[in-house]
């Protein structure tokens, strides 16, 4: 049987060594992000919320409505795929969170977004 609330998030990350200033703490990282309806009903995301938290520890809280001025609605089998950036103070750090969404049938649920890493190239081995 099949969760008619199931969405699904993956997650591909970049370095942007050109927005970065490694000598002043700042390093810039992109995300693309696809969210794909896996359930058996259609869902609208209403909120996004993210913490980011970089190696010492320093986490910051991001909420708020939809994900790049949107609110997508996806019908069973479709995808939403955005980029957006997130700015830590070390090399590494990490990204997880939800989606606070909004299914046809009135029923609100969240999409759990896994941790996933962000880390400039050759920093982990």
């Amino acid at each position: 049987m099949t969760n008619k609330h199931n969405i699904s998030v993956a997650i591909e990350t970049s370095f942007l060594a050109a927005q970065s200033a490694p000598q002043e703490n700042r390093y810039v990282f992109v995300y693309t992000i696809t969210i794909r309806n896996e359930g058996s009903i259609a869902a609208r995301l209403l909120n996004r919320h993210w913490l980011i938290t970089d190696s010492n520890g320093k986490t910051q809280e991001v909420r708020g409505p939809g994900v790049v001025g949107e609110q997508p609605y996806l019908e069973p089998g479709h995808a939403f795929r955005y980029s957006s950036g997130a700015v830590i103070e070390t090399p590494v750090g990490s990204m997880q969170g939800e989606y606070q969404m909004r299914a046809d049938d009135g029923v609100n649920f969240d999409a759990p977004i896994a941790a996933f890493r962000l880390a400039v190239p050759g920093v982990l081995h």
